[in-house]
């Protein structure tokens, strides 16, 4: 912003601009109207954030986001528990449930291995699957982590934790494009990668 803008307002550009997806011309017309909004709605908007912030946490089964111990689809009984499907992030779930296809459950990694971006192993959550594979009667491990170089190495090292357990591992049969992200996929697309999975 140019140095005749009030210091609060480019601090708050700055802030909005720390969002993925937002560079700073739109952080600054973010800024901009959170001006043009009453104080209810500005109060509104920072307890909506405060609130998710506090209240939100990992479900302790499948590391989905919730408001409780157990997320709605780990208490769900009609689900497959037998099966689960490994994705890299919470809004992932969403993407796959919109195909109203998939009938087991899911476990979130909140990350992929890259040793480059110094993530490795330890820092996403596979120890956790681990443990739940090894309390639970799992048949069926379905990789559905993004086509990526990051997506794959991931999807390969928990596959070889795996295999030993004498667990099916798979993965999805991708017809999106190498490099692109589950989120974004169609449904029609997401049940035909997951109709068609492999083995790995």
């Amino acid at each position: 912003m140019a140095n005749s803008t009030a210091l609060p307002l480019v601090l708050l550009a700055e802030q909005f601009a720390k969002l993925p997806g937002i560079g700073m011309k739109s952080a600054q017309r973010l800024a901009y109207h959170v001006m043009s909004m009453t104080e209810e709605e500005v109060q509104a908007f920072a307890d909506a954030l405060i609130n998710a912030r506090s209240n939100v946490k990992c479900c302790s089964e499948c590391q989905n986001l919730t408001e409780s111990e157990l997320c709605a689809i780990c208490s769900d009984d009609l689900r497959d528990h037998s099966t689960i499907c490994v994705v890299e992030s919470p809004k992932d779930i969403a993407a796959f449930e919109r195909t109203n296809e998939y009938k087991g459950v899911y476990h979130v990694l909140h990350g992929l291995i890259s040793p480059l971006d110094g993530i490795t192993p330890d820092k996403i959550r596979i120890k956790e699957l681990l443990s739940r594979i090894g309390r639970n009667d799992t048949k069926e491990v379905i990789m559905a982590t993004n086509p990526t170089v990051e997506g794959e190495a991931t999807a390969m090292y928990i596959s070889k934790l795996l295999k030993p357990l004498g667990v099916k591992v798979t993965r999805l049969a991708f017809g999106l494009p190498i490099g692109g992200t589950l989120e974004y996929a169609d449904e029609v697309t997401l049940f035909k990668a997951l109709e068609n999975r492999s083995e790995i």
